[in-house]
């Protein structure tokens, strides 16, 4: 491993253990065993290597979702269940990756002060959003179109809301089922009771 990718995995290290602002070049040179010159070099700041960081390691956790969702035992249940249990899954990978949700919700905070970082992220929205869409069907990718996007509108709203839940109380976060159940429940006062879910 080189410099660049020894400091790309510190920075990733230093998020989950101490968060997006209060890692320090320092911490990130200690965990890497790189010198604190080669982020410059490399990394240009410390800032742009956190954010590097960051967006690898959202790369990480999608990875761990999706090989979470490839489970081949849900070829074999309904929409229905394939929810419930997704959703359980996605509460799985919080717990293994919690830094990486910390450090995000740290991060969002701050985005108005990391212009570079809301630029990415923004432009990175209608992908992120195709990919979730994707990782729910149990597919390696979907078609780039409106349908797909509001699906994806969908998921990535109700992860981040239920990121937010599980970090504030996790012996209160809703399950797969309890998630189900609100969306009959919304869906049958919005769209009415022939067009609801379930």
């Amino acid at each position: 491993m080189g410099n660049r990718e020894a400091l790309l995995a510190g920075a990733k290290r230093c998020l989950y253990e101490k968060g997006y602002g209060r890692t320090t070049a320092r911490d990130i040179a200690s965990a890497s065993g790189v010198s604190l010159a080669a982020i410059g070099y490399h990394y240009g700041s410390k800032d742009a290597l956190m954010n590097t960081a960051l967006i690898e390691a959202t790369g990480d956790w999608g990875d761990a979702l999706g090989a979470a969702l490839a489970d081949p035992a849900y070829a074999q249940v309904g929409p229905e269940e394939r929810f419930v249990l997704s959703w359980d899954r996605v509460l799985e990978t919080f717990v293994e990756h919690r830094g990486l949700w910390t450090a995000q919700l740290e991060m969002v905070a701050q985005i108005e002060h990391i212009p570079e970082l809301k630029a990415s992220l923004g432009a990175a929205q209608r992908m992120a959003r195709l990919g979730l869409a994707a990782l729910f069907q149990g597919r390696t990718e979907v078609p780039d179109d409106e349908t797909e996007l509001a699906r994806g509108i969908f998921y990535q709203a109700l992860l981040a809301g239920l990121a937010v839940q599980w970090l504030a109380a996790p012996d209160q976060v809703p399950s797969g089922r309890d998630l189900f159940r609100g969306l009959q429940v919304v869906a049958g006062s919005v769209l009415g009771p022939q067009e609801s879910v379930g």
